[in-house]
């Protein structure tokens, strides 16, 4: 039974909905701009060029993302600052997570030519496609500290219950690499060079917009910096140490990621192409319910650093009716319109019908992922991220790794068997965590 007092209110419906909502359609910025780079560059007469945009968007989309943990560190502590209304920890969280964005981003520009020549050689594309691809890869690598202090950016907004500037940011950033991508490419002849041109623009572009807006939001803030704190390696600590729990459970999600693709391989181009189709639904799911997680992180940390433990059950139980419900709706959505959609999707014959196959796993996802979704976003709001680490660490290797082993005679039905099994197995293990913690009352005993 949920005590009355936790039961959500409209103001908290209402707080949730206004830091989701913006969450929601920035996400949806991101497999646009994909569209539009595939669009642009598809009406070129040599298709290599798009096969060269493919394989480095995606070597550098898979670098990126292992860095991620420098958005999901910075919201949950910034949030927590900000329940306390400690302005100087907010500013410190702020010159901390740039202080690692610029210097891990520099140590990616300054790898770049060794980085790159093994990605490409390990992706082994044909060698039209790899001399684009290593022009492409070459120019994106300069985006590299940009990128990592947007992470932070973003990370640092949210956590100051700010989703609408994250939301700013994405859109017109997204906008203006869509723009560029037509000026360099039909405006200046170009090809992958000036997708991958277009994209590092956006990228600075992003950063010096974001830079502005902190600006302002400081402006507002109590307290004052404290410099020394930026250049003493034992002030890094705290930040350091959640970031690298979550570094680990992302690299651990980036390597099943990997060889779900790398199996499907295996079994021939119609089944990669089918599971290639089916993962855009995925991308949708995690787009609409990642909405919600944002809210709790920053939600949760600023009820934990507040104090107030009514609030803080208040956002657990409205963010999980509302994750619950939109998990409803897609799986609805799914079930009545995934066929026309992967209809949409390719035209080739042999891949709908693969495809169509196997949708009743994409129609059971939303329900089974969402909670390990919205856990994520609570574990982020409290900093128990080593909490996200090792159920991580169990889904994948106690978990996902012997459901497909035992099941590889079901062929590409065992490798989505295994998929979704990763998916309950995080949220099983999230909710065993999250209910020892709550049985101790960790949440605000933690020192």
């Amino acid at each position: 039974m949920i005590r009355p007092a936790y039961w959500p209110d409209k103001a908290t419906h209402a707080r949730v909905w206004s830091l989701a909502w913006p969450m929601m359609l920035s996400n949806i910025t991101v497999p646009l701009l994909g569209l539009v780079d595939t669009a642009v560059i598809g009406h070129l007469p040599d298709p290599h060029h798009l096969g060269a945009v493919a394989v480095g968007s995606m070597i550098f989309s898979i670098l990126y993302w292992a860095f991620g943990f420098l958005r999901m560190g910075t919201t949950g502590m910034v949030a927590q600052a900000c329940g306390r209304q400690d302005g100087e920890r907010i500013r410190t969280l702020l010159g901390q997570s740039l202080v690692l964005g610029v210097t891990i981003g520099i140590l990616i520009l300054l790898l770049r030519t060794p980085l790159t020549s093994l990605a490409l050689q390990l992706m082994d594309p044909e060698p039209t496609v790899l001399a684009s691809a290593a022009e492409y890869t070459a120019i994106r690598a300069f985006g590299a500290p940009a990128v990592l202090c947007n992470f932070a950016l973003l990370g640092w907004f949210v956590g100051n219950q700010n989703t609408r500037i994250a939301l700013i940011l994405l859109t017109s950033t997204n906008l203006l690499n869509m723009l560029l991508d037509l000026l360099f490419v039909f405006g200046f002849g170009m090809a992958a060079d000036g997708v991958a041109l277009a994209t590092v623009c956006a990228e600075y572009f992003s950063l010096l917009l974001g830079l502005w807006f902190c600006r302002r939001l400081l402006g507002h803030l109590p307290g004052r910096w404290i410099w020394q704190q930026l250049h003493r390696l034992g002030d890094y600590r705290e930040l350091i140490s959640v970031n690298r729990y979550l570094f680990v459970r992302t690299l651990l999600l980036l390597m099943t990621f990997a060889f779900f693709t790398a199996q499907g391989a295996k079994q021939g181009t119609t089944i990669l192409s089918a599971n290639a189709v089916l993962l855009n639904f995925l991308l949708l799911i995690s787009n609409a319910l990642d909405g919600f997680a944002h809210a709790t992180e920053a939600l949760t940390g600023k009820a934990l650093g507040e104090k107030k433990r009514s609030g803080f059950y208040r956002v657990l139980v409205c963010a999980t009716l509302w994750s619950a419900l939109s998990a409803c709706l897609l799986t609805l959505l799914f079930w009545l319109g995934g066929k026309p959609i992967i209809h949409l999707l390719t035209d080739i014959p042999e891949v709908r019908h693969e495809a169509v196959l196997y949708l009743p796993w994409i129609v059971i996802l939303p329900l089974i992922g969402t909670w390990s979704f919205l856990l994520d976003g609570i574990f982020i709001g409290t900093t128990r991220v080593k909490a996200m680490q090792d159920t991580m660490l169990v889904s994948v290797l106690l978990v996902f790794a012997p459901v497909w082993w035992f099941s590889q005679s079901l062929g590409n039905q065992g490798l989505w068997l295994a998929f979704i099994a990763l998916f309950a197995a995080r949220g099983l293990t999230g909710a065993w965590v999250f209910w020892r913690l709550d049985r101790q009352d960790a949440w605000f005993s933690r020192g």
